[in-house]
């Protein structure tokens, strides 16, 4: 894994300070925030690679921060909070973070989980060509971009990484987790595979003139989803 910058986010001085000697000692460019709104002015500033974001913050929460970074920045947030609840997962998955780790966690397993985020975001885990349409979209792994009807579609890694899988392989039926391992690039986490079920929510909006009324991403009930290669 290339060195990259990191925007570490909690209140919890010591946890950051210990974070940070982590980070450092893989040559990564280490900022830290103390407050929600010190760290919206610092993915402003500094345009971090990733971001780890504390959900119970002064000022600001994280889920408030993660609304105000997503109207200007796609930058991969990882939620990290003591608060292990579904519903808290659920709404910060909708307002667009890309992962979720609860309090106490194993830091080897933070890292992978970022290492896994960043390689999502850059690409690497796509093989096959770099640039393919299908129907009125065009999908770009190299540039990370997404057209429909050439007008661009803003996308955060996790909803690229799902919209890659199944549109790649029109018609194909994928299940929940198999959709989870192909956007974590491998590395699927027991349990968390309902939530793809909020990205695909979160993609349809972006994606579908009628999010209501889906046509390219489809439920497949009982098993999971699969993109429609030739309308309805």
């Amino acid at each position: 894994m290339v060195p990259y910058s990191i925007l570490i986010v909690d209140d919890d001085e010591k946890l950051c300070a210990l974070l940070r000697s982590y980070f450092e000692q893989e040559q990564c460019l280490v900022y830290i925030a103390n407050d929600g709104m010190t760290a919206v002015s610092m993915v402003r500033r500094h345009e971090p690679q990733i971001m780890v974001l504390d959900l119970m913050l002064p000022v600001m929460d994280g889920f408030e921060v993660c609304r105000r970074v997503r109207q200007f920045s796609d930058v991969p947030i990882i939620f990290l909070t003591a608060k292990d609840d579904e519903l808290d997962r659920l709404v910060g998955l909708n307002i667009g973070a890309d992962d979720y780790v609860t309090k106490p966690f194993n830091v080897k397993e933070l890292i992978a989980r970022v290492h896994s985020l960043l390689r999502r975001a850059r690409g690497e885990v796509i093989q096959s060509s770099s640039c393919y349409a299908v129907r009125d979209l065009l999908i770009d792994r190299d540039k990370f971009t997404v057209f429909r009807s050439g007008e661009p579609i803003v996308l955060t890694p996790t909803e690229f990484n799902i919209l890659d899988a199944l549109a790649s392989s029109p018609d194909r039926v994928f299940s929940r987790m198999q959709i989870m391992e192909k956007a974590q690039g491998g590395y699927g986490f027991e349990g968390y595979e309902r939530t793809i079920d909020t990205h695909v929510r979160n993609l349809r909006k972006k994606i579908e003139p009628e999010p209501a009324k889906p046509t390219y991403i489809l439920t497949v009930y009982g098993i999971g989803y699969k993109f429609s290669g030739g309308g309805l």
